[in-house]
């Protein structure tokens, strides 16, 4: 078996969890290979004791890999996407972050959990994407052109309001307003989406949600749409240009830039112990049912 590990250091105490990864997975009887980057950070370390350990480096991923792990929170899914692209890793979220929406395996389960993963005690979620294309081209976007939980449109340097013209399946359905516009897959309805009063979408749901951020149109709400549906965005505003994020990543579009959203031909499988849930998540990570009279 062959284990591709990405990650990012966080917080001080973060290496005694990387450690308790990298001896479990020596342990066996695997080929551990680790983003280069990364592997320097451990290296430079000394807490961490890589002495006894032959891991080699990567810096792109092949179909040779069976798993991939991601050491972080969230933020590091979301940039491991862009190695794991559309070969079909399974990527395995262990959390070393703050709340973990993705990443599920918490630090006290690590141990137990890589050995339930190595027997195959888990299960498989397909997540879907957006991918994007913009008229005129952006070099900024060209390369990686696809979005695990969001798209965005932002102002930039100015307090004043945009608007984001919007069209499904080339019918016009509004000119947004605000300080921007969300285009969220049903994985990125508990992030930003969540926090500008989107709704919570399972998963395994075939949809989009088109959100507005602080909208100047009173009765603009969140817009829950088929994930089939042709997105278009154009932008106006008193700037010549404006924020294009994809997830953590962010391009300068100029105004007027026809931006075509749309469901990617390919999607992420995050693997999940099979004791772990949506729902679950849900209770733990947003408190649903914390509650006096429950």
């Amino acid at each position: 078996m062959k284990i591709g590990i990405y990650g990012q250091f966080y917080h001080k105490d973060s290496e005694i969890h990387i450690q308790t990864v990298l001896n479990e997975l020596q342990q066996e009887n695997l080929e551990v290979v680790i983003e280069e980057k990364f592997l320097a950070l451990i290296k430079s370390h000394d807490s961490i004791n890589t002495r006894f350990s032959n891991f080699d480096s990567f810096n792109e991923l092949d179909t040779s890999f069976d798993l991939f792990f991601s050491v972080g929170g969230d933020g590091t899914i979301l940039k491991s996407i862009t190695y794991v692209k559309d070969l079909g890793i399974p990527i395995v979220g262990i959390n070393l972050g703050r709340l973990g929406f993705l990443a599920t395996i918490q630090k006290n389960e690590i141990s137990e959990s890589i050995q339930k993963i190595l027997k195959g005690d888990y299960s498989i979620s397909e997540r879907s994407l957006l991918t994007v294309e913009t008229n005129p081209s952006s070099n900024d976007i060209a390369t990686l052109n696809f979005a695990l939980n969001e798209v965005a449109v932002n102002r930039k340097n100015t307090t004043s309001m945009i608007r984001v013209e919007t069209y499904l399946n080339d019918e016009h359905l509004t000119s947004y307003w605000s300080d921007g516009l969300i285009i969220s897959t049903p994985t990125g309805s508990t992030g930003y989406s969540l926090s500008c009063g989107g709704p919570v979408i399972d998963p395994s749901t075939d949809s989009f949600v088109i959100t507005p951020i602080a909208p100047h149109n009173l009765n603009a709400r969140p817009f829950v749409i088929p994930d089939n549906t042709e997105i278009k965005l154009k932008v106006s505003g008193r700037e010549d240009s404006y924020l294009f994020s994809l997830d953590a990543r962010i391009a300068t579009l100029s105004n007027e830039t026809i931006i075509t959203i749309k469901k990617a031909s390919f999607k992420i499988k995050m693997l999940h112990l099979k004791d772990a849930s949506f729902i679950k998540t849900l209770r733990e990570k947003l408190l649903w049912g914390e509650d006096k009279r429950n």
